[in-house]
């Protein structure tokens, strides 16, 4: 074999790896849920994060925005992005929702902003999409009405959807103010927010306890350099090749991804009704994020 197919082969499996990573982000929020409070494990995240991008986009010599306007587009989008999406996210792993359930709901993502398209962006929406975004909401409800009998369920799943706005709402403010972002350097701004938002919100919700297992470090480990590291570097990859728009497809597999692996690490497990709504939330997905 020679050594130029070995990147040519890499390419072709970029976009799964990259989703198959994105996917053990539910995966590392269980994992560390009995070993850290949420928002203070997300500072140390984003801390570290920071340090690391920082040092890749000073060795890939990327450009720093020049302007408030910039700085301003990007911290924005990390508050909604990064630090009120993943607060969301770990917050709810944190108290009792699956790391499959949340999956799921975050998947609704691209329904959710095909459906405000429309009012935020003067886009029309079709009725194939509304035919997607039905089904994509039919099937979440499937998942998520067994889980509102349980303890506090009512308020994780509040939560878990609020995260999800949020990171539709991030991704229509940066189609909308059309930012020119270096890949790293942007996201190197986006973490800062999201540590300047999470670290004041956590002096005053936590108690600051993260103990020193295993867990912890093995998803904090893998949190920075396998997901904020390891994914932007493959997307680096996968822009530069011009394969990314392969990823869009591979979303739908994040759902039941994060649903196996949570039932392989954890036991999680979920009803038939629940597996139904899975596959209906993820065709609706698919329909209404088709081009």
């Amino acid at each position: 074999m020679s050594d130029r197919s070995n990147p040519i082969l890499f390419l072709r499996a970029a976009p799964a790896i990259f989703v198959v990573i994105w996917a053990t982000g539910f995966i590392v929020a269980r994992l560390v849920a009995p070993h850290a409070e949420p928002l203070t494990f997300l500072v140390a995240r984003y801390a570290l994060s920071i340090l690391a991008l920082t040092a890749i986009a000073v060795a890939l010599r990327q450009a720093w925005p020049l302007s408030w306007h910039g700085w301003r587009n990007a911290l924005i989008a990390g508050v909604l992005l990064q630090g009120l999406y993943l607060g969301g996210v770990f917050w709810s792993v944190r108290h009792g929702l699956g790391a499959g359930v949340v999956a799921l709901i975050m998947s609704l993502q691209p329904v959710l902003t095909a459906a405000l398209a429309g009012p935020l962006l003067g886009e029309s929406v079709s009725g194939r999409r509304w035919i997607g975004i039905g089904l994509g909401l039919l099937g979440v409800a499937c998942v998520i009405v067994p889980n509102l009998s349980a303890s506090g369920g009512g308020l994780t799943i509040a939560v878990a959807l609020a995260s999800m706005f949020c990171i539709t709402l991030g991704t229509i403010w940066q189609k909308r103010t059309g930012s020119s972002q270096h890949l790293v350097t942007g996201a190197v701004i986006q973490f800062i927010a999201a540590l300047l938002v999470t670290l004041p919100a956590a002096a005053v919700l936590e108690t600051g306890f993260i103990d020193n297992s295993w867990q912890l470090w093995v998803g904090l480990i893998w949190a920075v350099f396998g997901i904020s590291v390891g994914a932007i570097l493959i997307l680096l990859a996968m822009i530069r090749r011009g394969a990314v728009a392969q990823v869009a497809s591979l979303f739908y597999l994040v759902p039941p991804v994060a649903a196996l692996m949570a039932f392989a690490l954890f036991g999680e497990t979920m009803t038939p009704l629940q597996i139904t709504g899975t596959a209906i939330a993820i065709g609706g997905v698919a329909i209404a994020s088709r081009t």
